[in-house]
């Protein structure tokens, strides 16, 4: 589930090849100014000139060389801007121009991947499980409301039930939308087949299309993560960096909850999880079959006060949606 080596040095490739290209494109731009506004060469050159000439006058001890150099090139950077504003180019046109500002297409900030870079690794990852193919086919636009019925009322609600996944739809499509300003949580709950899978992905098809880092793992899969990471003294598979991007990431997508082999050691680490990702702001969505006197037999009471206290509640109703279809 982590980055192989050959895959680490994959991303590394990229962001070496996207330097490249933003130092051809600014070289264009340089060249396609120089050629309308040869004045704004002779600037930089008169710019650099005196750059020379100060450091020499710095050698020769006199101290006010330097203050000199500011107040000049100051002026002679406000002239050039002056130029390039005239002949209506952006003022960062003679800039570098980059893909990410935050890592400045070097996929690290301050020692640590940047959020492209984690974007860049789930994507792989994605990739290495199939789950891009699926959300191709598992999103908002191919959600249909038709095996839905649309007849009987639901007790719990007085409408049909294909009236209130409308209204499910809606909220989850308006989460996705409105992902990375409100911290939200979510919990869909309800039985088998009845489209707690299917929407979870199309909101992570949707919050990754908008640059947001997502991992998406099956209770089982999420559990083995923490097992490996308490328990393994080996790192080969990446089980801690895995575990470091579980808790930091801007959504964690936990499938299933539940259907995993359950003791004290799943609901200790569950509550940390849920606690923790909280605690830092991040968002989670968790779908299983329990019900919340479920969650409370099978993980504690502590982690369903929880996901109570934070968690928007999503009851799913209704029969197999893949019964219905047979």
């Amino acid at each position: 589930m982590a980055l192989s080596n050959s895959q680490y040095d994959a991303i590394m490739r990229e962001y070496g090849r996207r330097q490249i290209e933003n130092q051809h494109a600014l070289e264009a731009r340089k060249a396609e100014v120089y050629q309308r506004l040869p004045q704004v060469r002779r600037l930089e050159a008169e710019m650099a000139e005196r750059s020379v000439a100060c450091a020499r006058r710095l050698l020769d001890g006199d101290a006010q060389a330097l203050d000199r150099l500011r107040r000049d090139l100051s002026e002679l950077k406000e002239q050039k801007a002056c130029l390039i504003r005239q002949a209506g180019y952006p003022d960062d046109y003679l800039e570098l121009h980059y893909r990410c500002p935050d890592c400045r297409d070097t996929g690290l900030v301050d020692g640590r991947k940047c959020h492209c870079f984690l974007q860049a690794q789930m994507k792989l990852l994605y990739a290495q499980s199939n789950l891009e193919d699926v959300l191709d086919k598992e999103s908002f636009a191919a959600f249909s409301f038709d095996c839905y019925d649309d007849e009987e009322l639901l007790p719990q609600l007085g409408i049909t039930n294909r009236a209130y996944m409308r209204r499910v739809a809606a909220s989850c499509r308006r989460f996705a939308e409105e992902f990375g300003t409100a911290g939200e949580n979510l919990l869909l709950t309800g039985s088998t087949g009845v489209g707690k899978t299917f929407l979870s992905r199309c909101i992570a098809g949707e919050v990754m299309k908008r640059g947001h880092s997502v991992i998406y793992l099956s209770a089982g899969d999420l559990f083995e993560v923490f097992s490996k990471n308490k328990f393994s003294n080996e790192d080969e598979d990446g089980m801690q960096e895995m575990y470091r991007f579980v808790l930091e990431c801007e959504l964690l997508i936990i499938d299933d909850l539940g259907t995993e082999l359950n003791n004290s050691f799943t609901s200790s680490q569950l509550f940390y999880c849920i606690n923790e990702r909280m605690s830092r702001k991040r968002s989670t969505i968790i779908s299983t079959n329990l019900s919340l006197a479920g969650l409370r037999d099978s993980y504690t009471d502590r982690v369903a006060s929880r996901i109570m206290s934070g968690y928007t509640i999503i009851p799913l109703y209704g029969r197999d949606l893949r019964l219905r279809a047979v």
